[in-house]
Order: C-alpha cells, then structure tokens, then sequence
C-alpha cells in the first residue's frame, strides 16, 4: 500500500529539520526557530462498571488536555520571544513599582500559531494550526560556560488550547529536475 497518495513512489517519511513557525495574525514567521517540542495530546480514561457486573469495567474517555510546547533558537537581537512573553507579565507594568502601568497586555497575549513542515524540495507538505497560545516560561539567556562553544540559546514554553491539521493543504506533487539541464 503507498504511504503517499499523489508520489505514490516516494517511500521515505518527511525528515524533521524543514519547518517553520508563524503567526496565523500577521503571516510573519518567527525567526531562527531551531527546536519544536511536538504536538501532544492526552484523554483521561474514566473507568466505570456496571451494578451487576463484579468482574469487567468499562472505560470511556474523559477529559483531553494539550501538552505545553517548547521553542528554541539562537540568541541574536530579535525580540520577538521577548515581546510576547512581555504580554504575559511585564516589570514595567508592576504597580508597586510603576504605577498606573498594567502588568499584562490581556487583549492580545494569546495567539493562534502555524506550524509548517516542509519536504526537502523546500514544498510544503503540512500544516498545523495551533490555537490560543500563551507564553508560560521564558528563558532569556542560557547558562554561559566560559569553558564551552556551544551556540546560547533561548527558549519559550507556550501553553496552547488545541491543535489541528490544516486540511487546505495537500501532498505536491514532488518536482523532477536534471542538473546540468540538458
């Protein structure tokens, strides 16, 4: 049976290095994504059994919840990580401190995310919508290590209300090229 409907010869899975993140508000992806945590979700099992049946239960799904998803990339000077987990909570907007300020940006804290995966012709080929998410943990700067050379990261933990694959988009059909041309 072809795992793939239009390139019904193709038979290796899509790799998971192409994707990309975007905002489904303004179309504009967020820069430098290097990790995406996954898209999980879980259904309680509510167990129950009837009155005169001592030795089975029976079980039924309960309630679903969806994971927290984790997002890294490099540290550079974008602020977009930043800016979002600002909405959230906001020194400047502590009241002790500054007041009259507000501490959370309630009107647009929660966005709705795209995630796109892409075959290596650079086609895409899924897409998720992941919908009202907020920014639950930030980190701004990673441990620094004078004795290492690795990349610094940062890093957002996004709570989400649930997901969905877009089913607007379709398998390509996968392009075919000779190089040199002839």
């Amino acid at each position: 049976m072809a795992e793939f409907n239009v390139n019904t010869a193709r038979f290796d899975p899509y790799k998971n290095f192409k994707f990309r993140v975007k905002f489904a508000d303004g179309n504009r992806y967020i820069a430098g994504i290097s990790k995406f945590s996954g898209l999980r979700r879980k259904t309680e099992v509510i167990e129950h059994r009837e009155g005169g049946d001592s030795n089975s239960s029976r079980k039924s799904p309960g309630r679903t919840t969806f994971d927290a998803i984790t997002m890294e990339r490099g540290v550079t000077h974008d602020i977009e990580f930043e800016q979002w987990a600002n909405k959230v909570w906001n020194l400047t907007g502590n009241l002790s401190i500054f007041p009259g300020a507000v501490e959370a940006s309630l009107k647009d804290f929660r966005k709705d995310l795209y995630l796109e995966i892409f075959n290596e012709a650079g086609q895409l080929v899924l897409r998720y919508i992941i919908y009202r998410c907020w920014v639950s943990e930030y980190h701004a700067i990673p441990d620094l290590d004078a004795n290492s050379s690795a990349i610094a990261i940062q890093s957002i933990k996004i709570e989400n209300e649930g997901w969905e694959r877009d089913q607007s988009v379709v398998e390509p059909v996968e392009v075919s090229f000779s190089n040199p041309a002839t």
